[in-house]
């Protein structure tokens, strides 16, 4: 999927999620970019799941089964997984906000104010091994004007 159309897909439910959890869309949209390879991941176009969320055994919702790289005793190894399946991208985005909101090592995200500030915390509170994940995020919403749809 094209960035511009990606966006305009998601937009709607990523400003959604906004108005009822305060997680700006702005970080919603370049995150679930990043993620998800602009909406061309296996788990965004057969589940839904731009997150790459897995089915864990406290998940009691659908979910799809594909093989996921695992790195086990030090060798990279194919195994089976189950991805958490999502009816819409409103339903994805709404995951994601109660993960962050029950998760305590994320309390201080809510305090942050802005995109940009989000992607810092929300990496400070080590969502991601990648050492420039907050960056990778912040260059997204630059690049593609994302704060506009932080405004109501």
């Amino acid at each position: 999927m094209k960035p511009a159309d990606f966006i305009a897909a998601i937009a709607p439910a990523a400003r959604a999620s906004m108005a009822l959890t305060g997680i700006p869309a702005s970080f919603t949209i370049a995150q679930a970019a990043l993620e998800s390879g602009w909406g061309s991941s296996k788990t965004a176009a057969n589940a839904r799941n731009l997150f790459n969320i897995k089915a864990d055994a406290g998940w009691h919702g659908p979910f799809w089964e594909m093989a996921s790289t695992e790195v086990i005793n030090g060798k990279s190894m194919l195994v089976p997984a189950r991805w958490r399946l999502y009816p819409d991208w409103q339903a994805c985005f709404d995951d994601r906000a109660k993960f962050f909101s029950t998760n305590k090592r994320y309390a201080a995200c809510f305090k942050a104010v802005g995109g940009e500030a989000w992607a810092r915390v929300v990496h400070a509170a080590g969502y991601a091994t990648d050492p420039a994940y907050a960056d990778k995020i912040i260059a997204t919403m630059r690049s593609r004007n994302l704060q506009q749809f932080d405004k109501p």
